[in-house]
Order: structure tokens, then sequence, then C-alpha cells
């Protein structure tokens, strides 16, 4: 069994000891000790989950409610969003939404989950998820901007699972089977056995799934409640990168940080109507310009010819009048098990960021031919 790495300031989940028991090759990520590939290795669980159901602990995330003190779901709406572009005070209760905190120069800070809870006597709460290595500065920067008719409740004492792949949701179906019929994007509070859990149907594979939130003390019985179907296996940090590569799906830090816009990340589907037109979200004056004329770059999905992977930071050229021009950079890339080849994202010049356009990728001192590629690589499978 592989022992987790030793650092002295290194966090711990609460299912680090039974991601050891499985056998799991421990490494430091985000600050926490996290489980990269098990026994059977990563193009195994990659594939597992496109066809059975993967089971990934994302207990590192972080987990927070904003709660109105007056008790009106208005006032918590409105002050997140002039934090973030989305339209937050359309959520109907169970809703969730993908957005961004911005900063003033309309650069994304971190990109986070947001839901209005649907579990009676709550449908004023909102429950945020936001990455590991930017929970900190997330805490301090809500902590900072929001009104103080608006509490920050930081939940630590909740871990975070993912069930994902197409037998995901009729897992937890034989629990709770009102689950079968939950609609992407929506949430439900239930118990799943003995356990209370905050259920949403979503997740970071492209495929079809859920993500549960529970009780930090109750994760190792939960987990194991859950694994003892033999639909279920665990899958590691390595597996989730190649899926959600193939999903084109952004990495923050990687594919988006504080130098881009979600325009240039191609994200403006989470920027609503209302928000397009009103603003009133940092940067709001660059996103809406970036809306109507434009953005100079754009997020595409780059396909290189041959085997060989074009990894984060590979140049991508252009041929013109004999000679090759810098056009952008590959944010993330690597072997997609399921295209059965190498796929990367990166940014190039808007006017190179129609599909189909041939590229040169110079990796490693070589020329490499490549074309830019619609994404996602792999076809979501999200229930619709």
């Amino acid at each position: 069994m592989a022992a987790a790495p030793e650092t002295d300031d290194l966090k711990f989940t609460p299912l680090n000891d039974w991601h050891v028991a499985q056998g799991a090759r421990m490494v430091p990520f985000a600050g926490y000790s996290m489980p990269v590939q098990y026994r059977d290795g990563i193009i195994a669980e990659h594939n597992w989950t496109r066809e059975h159901a993967g089971l990934f602990d994302v207990s590192h995330m972080g987990q927070c409610f904003l709660i109105p003190k007056d008790g009106q779901f208005e006032t918590a709406a409105r002050a997140l969003e002039a934090l973030v572009p989305a339209d937050v005070l359309a959520l109907k209760p169970g809703q969730q939404r993908y957005s961004q905190f911005l900063n003033d120069e309309g650069g994304i800070l971190d990109d986070l989950m947001i839901t209005r809870l649907g579990f009676e006597g709550h449908h004023h709460w909102l429950y945020l998820v936001v990455n590991a290595a930017c929970k900190d500065a997330d805490y301090a920067h809500m902590r900072a901007k929001l009104p103080t008719d608006v509490e920050l409740r930081i939940a630590d004492n909740l871990a975070l699972l993912a069930l994902q792949g197409p037998e995901a949701v009729a897992v937890v179906a034989t629990y709770a089977p009102q689950l079968a019929a939950l609609p992407f994007m929506m949430s439900l509070d239930l118990p799943l056995g003995p356990h209370w859990c905050h259920v949403s149907r979503t997740g970071y594979t492209g495929e079809d799934g859920v993500e549960i939130s529970v009780k930090a003390a109750e994760a190792a019985a939960f987990v194991a409640m859950l694994s003892a179907d033999p639909r279920v296996k665990p899958i590691g940090l390595g597996a989730r990168d190649s899926l959600r590569l193939e999903a084109g799906l952004c990495l923050y830090g990687h594919d988006i940080d504080t130098t881009t816009s979600p325009v240039e990340g191609d994200l403006k589907w989470s920027i609503q109507k209302r928000r397009r037109e009103e603003g009133g979200f940092p940067g709001a004056d660059r996103v809406k310009r970036e809306l109507k004329e434009g953005p100079v770059r754009l997020r595409v999905g780059i396909l290189p010819e041959g085997r060989q992977p074009a990894r984060e930071g590979t140049e991508i050229f252009a041929a013109e009048n004999e000679q090759l021009r810098k056009i952008g950079v590959i944010t993330s890339g690597g072997f997609g098990p399921s295209v059965g080849g190498p796929v990367a994202m990166g940014y190039v010049e808007t006017a190179f960021a129609t599909p189909d356009t041939p590229v040169i990728l110079v990796v490693r001192g070589k020329e490499l031919p490549g074309r830019v590629h619609a994404l996602p690589f792999a076809p979501h499978r999200y229930f619709r």
C-alpha cells in the first residue's frame, strides 16, 4: 500500500486512510494529500468512469454558505452578483449555476459552483463550492466585499464526493429513487441510506453523475456503503484530469486565471442575458466590450497529429509566408484515452480559432502539426 507523502503542512481529507487502504498513490495537490491513481492505473480508471461509475474524493474543495440575515434570498443573490457575472437572482430553489469571481480588470480570480438550496426553510441560502487552491483567498475576498447583512459560513465539517459515469445515478437511486429524474444542474437534500446529503446532478468529467456533500465524520462510512456496489470504483486525480480535458472543461490556474476573461475562456455561456445587459460585476466593461467586439484570443481545443502529446506551455504557431509566427500557447494537454491519442486546450489569436485550422506545435524544439478542434473532444452525456 502507498503511504501518504510526508510534508509538515500537508492537509488530509477525511478519506485519507481509506485511499491508502485502497492502494492509492498519494501526492501533494493544492496543499492536500490526494490520490493520483489506484492499483488499476489511470487509463483503466478513466475508462471505468466512461463505462460505469467512478468515485472521486473532492473534499479538498471549499464549501461554504451565504446566509442573508433578513431571510430574503434577494439579499444574498444581489450580494453575490456584485462579485460574479452570473444571474444568481434567477436561480430557482435547488438550481445550480457555474460562474467566476472576477477582478476589476475582468480577470478570473476563481471559478465556482453556486446553488440556491432547495431544502425547505433554506431557500434563501446560497451554497458555494470553490477550488481548493483558491479557497482561502476566495473566503478573504468575500469577507472583504460582502455586505454586513450577509453571513459567510465556511463548512469545514463537510466532505465532498463525486460519483461520475453512466451508472452513477442508478447507484445512488437505489437509496433515493427520486434522484433518477433529477435534472442536470439541479440538487436535492435528502438521505442516502443513514446519511443526510446534499446531492447535485453535475460533475467534472462530461459524464452524467452527481456530486454529494456529506458530513466529514460520516464520509468513510458513506464511501464504504457506495463502494460496496460493484459498479463503483475509486478514481484518482490522474483520470480526473484526462476526463475533464476530453470534456473541454477548464482547470483554474491553467486554462483560466487572473489574465483571462470569461469571454476569452469561451465561458460566455455562463453569463446570462440580464447580466450582459446590466453589468454591475467587476470587470463588466471589459466583458461587455469583448462580448460585443470579440476577444483578441480564445480558448480552443487542439488536436496534435501523431502520438506525441503537447503539454502545458507548448507554443502554438501558424505558417505565414513560409515562416512561423507564434499565435498562442497550450494550457492543458495529455493523452485522451477515449480519443485514442493526444488532446490539448490552449489560447490562440481569434482569427485562428475556427475548427480545422492547421497549426504547428513546437514540442522540445521539434515542429509537430496539429489542428484546432471543436470542444469537447468526447461528447458530453449530461442528463437534460
